[in-house]
C-alpha cells in the first residue's frame, strides 16, 4: 500500500489525513512528492493530485469546482475528506487496540462525528484560510505547523537526500503527535459512552436526591442533568486520592451554575475549620465556588450530603415565607 501526499511545506490538514490512514494501514509506504507518475500509482493521493475520488483513493480539494462542506457549511479539505471517508473505521480500530472495548458500527460513527466536530473541522478551517473562525490563537494546526523546517533547517540541509529525509521526518512527527491527539480523543469518548451505565446504575441515596459512584473519573454531569432531574448532589470515590468528594450538579454543561449550592458557611474552608462547621471530623475542603467539598470517609461524605440538602430545604422554606 502506497499513500502520497505533497512534497514541500504541509499543514495539519495533510498530516492528519496521512496519520489516519497510516492507522488503518500501517505497513504503508508514505511518498512526500509532486511527481504526477508516482501520484497517479498511488494507492491514496492525500491532498494532492486535484482529484476527489474516494472510490479510488483520490483526497484532494484544491482542484478548480471544489466545494464539498459539511451541513453546517464548513468547507471540506483534505483531513475532513479522509475522516469523512475512514473516521469511523479508524475510531473502531483504536478502540479495539487502545480502549480494550469493540466498538458497534453506530457508535463508531457517533464518535467519529464527535471528533470531528471538536477537532478535525478546525484544521480544515486553518487550511482553507477561514481560521479566524476557529477557536484559539495557537491551536493545532499551529502545532503543526511548527514541525516544518525553517529558513534555517533549509540553508544547512539544502535540497538533497538528506535534505528530503529530513523534511520526511518531520512529517512523521506531526504525523505521530496528531495519532496520539486521535487516540486520547476515541479513548476519551470511549470511556464516556461506557460510563453511562456506570453511572445510570449509580447507588440512589436520600429519596433520590443523592447518588453515590464508586470511581471520581467516572464522566457523570451528562447523565445526571439529562435524566435524573431530583439529583441535587452527587457523592463519588476519588481512587487516586483516596477520598470522597461532594458535587453539586451543574445546570448545564460547562456551568458553575448549580441545581442547588453546598452551603455558604462552608465556602473557602479546610481541614479543622471545615471540621468544626460541619461537624464532620475528616472534612478536608470546601470550594470557594460551593460545588465541590471532600472528606476523607464515605460516612463523611454522607454526613456532609445530609447537611447541604437540610440546607437547600431551609432555603426553599424561607424563601417560601417571604
Amino acid at each position: 500500500m502506497v499513500i502520497v501526499t505533497h512534497s514541500g511545506k504541509f499543514h495539519a490538514d495533510d498530516a492528519w489525513a496521512v496519520a489516519v490512514l497510516n492507522i488503518l494501514f500501517p505497513d504503508s509506504e508514505i511518498i512526500r512528492t509532486r511527481d504526477p507518475a508516482v501520484i497517479k500509482a498511488a494507492d491514496f493521493a492525500i491532498d494532492v493530485g486535484d482529484v476527489w475520488d474516494p472510490a479510488s483513493g483520490r483526497f484532494d480539494h484544491h482542484q478548480k469546482g471544489f466545494s464539498a462542506a459539511r451541513q453546517s457549511g464548513v468547507p471540506y479539505a483534505s483531513a475532513g475528506l479522509v475522516w469523512r471517508e475512514y473516521g469511523a473505521r479508524c475510531v473502531a480500530a483504536l478502540s479495539a487496540a487502545h480502549a480494550g472495548h469493540e466498538l458497534p458500527e453506530d457508535k463508531a460513527r457517533e464518535i467519529a462525528y464527535a471528533i470531528d466536530a471538536d477537532i478535525v473541522q478546525y484544521l480544515d478551517l486553518s487550511d482553507v484560510g477561514a481560521a479566524k473562525s476557529a477557536p484559539g490563537g495557537y491551536g493545532l494546526s499551529a502545532v503543526i505547523s511548527g514541525f516544518n523546517p525553517n529558513w534555517l533547517d533549509e540553508q544547512r540541509l539544502g535540497y538533497d537526500g538528506e535534505a528530503d529525509a529530513y523534511r520526511l521526518s518531520q512529517f512523521r512527527c506531526a504525523m505521530a503527535l496528531l495519532t496520539d491527539v486521535l487516540i486520547n480523543a476515541v479513548k476519551y469518548r470511549v470511556a464516556a459512552l461506557l460510563a453511562l451505565e456506570q453511572v445510570r446504575q449509580a447507588e440512589v441515596l436520600e429519596d433520590g436526591r443523592v447518588i453515590f459512584l464508586k470511581n471520581s473519573a467516572l464522566p457523570w454531569s451528562h447523565v445526571v442533568r439529562k435524566e435524573m432531574p431530583k439529583v441535587l448532589f452527587v457523592i463519588s470515590h476519588s481512587i487516586a486520592e483516596q477520598r470522597h468528594v461532594l458535587h453539586t450538579v451543574p445546570v448545564s454543561a460547562g456551568s458553575f451554575d448549580a441545581r442547588a449550592d453546598l452551603p455558604e458557611a462552608w465556602a473557602g474552608l479546610r481541614d479543622a475549620e471545615l471540621a468544626a462547621v460541619t461537624g464532620v471530623p475528616d472534612a478536608t475542603f470546601c470550594h470557594n465556588g460551593r460545588f465541590i467539598a471532600a472528606v476523607k470517609s464515605y460516612e463523611g461524605a454522607r454526613a456532609m450530603a445530609l447537611l447541604a440538602l437540610k440546607a437547600v430545604e431551609e432555603d426553599s422554606l424561607r424563601q417560601a415565607q417571604c
